[in-house]
């Protein structure tokens, strides 16, 4: 019986710490898992749902309309929002009779149930700053709300980019 040698526990060692930095590394620089917490996101995102989220590509790019993200809460870093983009710096922004206005244009949010019941005054998002609402307007504290408003660009986490469970939902996120 081959015993181990000093030289095999130090590779294993180096292998076990390698692994260990690379996920590390991973979950902090590249994607994060994330659990929907609530009914905000519905119909898009279900209660409990669990996501991939990329915390990459915000390090290329600044977030589009339209995507969905995660967000540290402005009055709790502790806590995170998950919220569809609906305007950035420099859009102007407006809900009035049900309907979301960008720049002036009636937005098309194929991706609500139900119209928008809230109104909000014409305001310009500042720059460096986001507008976001969640999909179910009904039960979403979000940009329409002081508690909320502007979300600074530096609380944005990642791009919701992947449903993975359960497995009957499984789908990537537009």
């Amino acid at each position: 019986m081959n015993s181990i040698t000093s030289e095999e526990v130090r590779s294993w060692i180096v292998s076990i710490t390698s692994a260990v930095i690379v996920a590390a590394l991973i979950r902090y620089f590249i994607v994060e898992l994330y659990i929907v917490d609530g009914p905000s996101m519905q119909p898009t995102l279900q209660d409990g749902e669990r996501l991939v989220v990329n915390k990459f590509i915000y390090h290329v790019r600044t977030p589009l309309k339209g995507e969905v993200i995660i967000f540290r809460y402005p009055r709790d870093h502790s806590r995170d929002f998950i919220k569809r983009v609906i305007a950035v710096g420099g859009d102007t922004i407006e809900i009035k009779d049900g309907h979301v206005y960008v720049n002036d244009a009636i937005v098309n949010e194929d991706y609500i149930s139900e119209k928008t019941r809230t109104e909000y005054p014409k305001q310009t998002v500042p720059e460096g700053t986001l507008f976001v609402c969640g999909d179910n307007r009904r039960n979403s504290l979000d940009s329409r709300f002081p508690d909320v408003g502007f979300v600074p660009l530096e609380l944005v986490k990642g791009k919701a980019a992947l449903i993975f469970w359960p497995l009957d939902d499984v789908a990537a996120l537009p």
